[in-house]
């Protein structure tokens, strides 16, 4: 652009900021991304957390998502070296006797791991697999008229209920834990409606596109999104905090990749009456505490199954997971928390020295509390791996609070842009969706639909809305 002013402003180089300016740009708009970090990515950065040579994802590392969203899914990501790293288990689910449940590509084999119920599985999830192509598009967007009514039906009718009502469907202990695990992601207690949703479209996924992750860290994923609006003309300006929309250039349009409290701060005096109200009743959901370690070894695994996997939930019984859940959501630091521990240096040898490892962590507890999981959190690996401790050479702890410092938009520690919960699940952050309620301002963070997860989708769907408009 030379200098000149952009068409559009697009604030933030996150995932949905950077999907916003290159879809913006693909319609021959003049793009600018500012990005207060000195970095693009977001929460899909990688630094070097601990000890020299050892990379760590700073918070999204496994993401299926990203390879299943449909619009980076038409991205040329892989000429700017994006390269997915799949391992041969997405997800093992271990129990105190040493078995474990497991969740891969093949839906027979992931059903053979849960003994009884494996039938009963796989008449769940293989119509659901075999119509995600079909209801993808939907599911990851916005509340709107499906494109197939019958496929979203089979999907969005089971997706409603709630965690407890889909395990329920189950008779044995693996199944029920698996499900609960999956459900857990939402940061929702698992009685209330909607955490169905979260459990099937991560299972579903584990079959349709796996639980991927980038060789090299996920910093490779938003430096590839970065390369190609290069090559559409945009621009990204790092180091550039934006703290008054009144800073930015006169352009036609603003996106905003930041949550409803940042933009009421950008705004100021803009925002008024309703649009102002509606934004100040948003709501974040749980916290998480995050904990990154440099290893001398692997995890020892009592179960060799989870030596495979990429993800490993350790919980143990549906019912143990239900109570860390509802701990976390009424304000109480769960005792046993349900921890989510992923592995990445098995499986991309550029995440460490050789013969040492990475892997991270992380438990939900009360928003913005200042708890320290740590040791909760190390005692439950323990729990599944004895003698974990001893391989521990660093570690970087993440409380809430330093995720918020580290990442503006994980307020108070809430890494899914608000919460999901029915009262704002499909109207998030108001019924305008990604406009402002300032007329050319727009929102496109994980505050809009469909919210959380590395997929792009919500930029897309916020530049779809400029376009709209503009066309006029």
């Amino acid at each position: 652009m030379n200098g000149r002013a952009p068409d559009v402003a697009v604030v933030g180089a996150g995932p949905n900021g950077l999907a916003a300016a290159i879809h913006l740009a693909e319609a021959g708009l003049g793009v600018r991304v500012y990005e207060a970090a000195t970095a693009v990515g977001g929460g899909t950065r990688t630094e070097a957390l601990t000890l020299p040579g050892f990379l760590h994802d700073v918070c999204a590392t496994v993401v299926p998502l990203a390879r299943g969203s449909p619009f980076f899914e038409r991205l040329p990501l892989a000429s700017y070296g994006v390269e997915w790293v799949e391992p041969p288990v997405a997800l093992a689910h271990p129990f105190d006797d040493g078995s474990v449940a497991i969740l891969e590509r093949s839906i027979s084999s992931s059903a053979a791991s849960l003994g009884p119920d494996g039938g009963r599985y796989i008449r769940l999830i293989e119509p659901l697999v075999r119509d995600w192509h079909l209801v993808a598009p939907d599911v990851l967007g916005p509340l709107r008229l499906p494109r197939h009514p019958a496929a979203f039906a089979r999907f969005g009718l089971r997706a409603l209920a709630s965690a407890r009502t889909i395990a329920s469907r189950f008779e044995g202990p693996k199944a029920r834990a698996l499900m609960a695990g999956l459900a857990a992601h939402s940061g929702l207690p698992l009685e209330v409606p909607l955490g169905a949703g979260t459990a099937l479209v991560l299972a579903i996924a584990a079959h349709a596109v796996g639980w991927p992750f980038v060789r090299g860290g996920t910093q490779r994923l938003s430096e590839a999104l970065a390369a190609h609006l290069a090559t559409l003309g945009g621009e990204v300006v790092t180091g550039r905090p934006v703290v008054s929309l009144a800073e930015l250039p006169r352009c036609r349009a603003i996106v905003c990749d930041v949550t409803p409290r940042q933009l009421l701060s950008m705004a100021g005096p803009l925002l008024r009456g309703t649009a102002r109200r509606r934004l100040e009743g948003f709501r974040y959901g749980v916290a998480s505490h995050k904990v990154d370690w440099a290893l001398s070894g692997p995890i020892p695994w009592t179960a060799p199954e989870a030596a495979r996997a990429g993800t490993v939930h350790l919980g143990g019984s549906d019912a143990e997971i239900a109570r860390s859940e509802r701990e976390a959501n009424g304000g109480t630091p769960p005792e046993r928390p349900f921890v989510l521990v992923t592995q990445p240096s098995l499986f991309d040898a550029s995440r460490a020295p050789d013969g040492r490892h990475t892997a991270w962590a992380y438990c939900h507890l009360p928003h913005g509390s200042e708890a320290d999981m740590t040791g909760a959190i190390e005692r439950q690996i323990e729990r599944f791996a004895p003698g974990f401790s001893p391989r521990i050479l660093a570690r970087t702890v993440h409380s809430p609070l330093s995720l918020e410092r580290h990442d503006p938009n994980l307020i108070g520690g809430h890494i899914g842009g608000g919460s999901g919960d029915w009262r704002q699940h499909f109207w998030r952050p108001s019924r305008s969706l990604y406009r402002s309620g300032i007329p050319g301002v727009y929102l496109c963070s994980a505050s809009t639909p469909p919210g959380g997860g590395v997929h792009g989708q919500c930029g897309y769907h916020a530049a779809c809305a400029v376009l709209a408009d503009l066309s006029r």
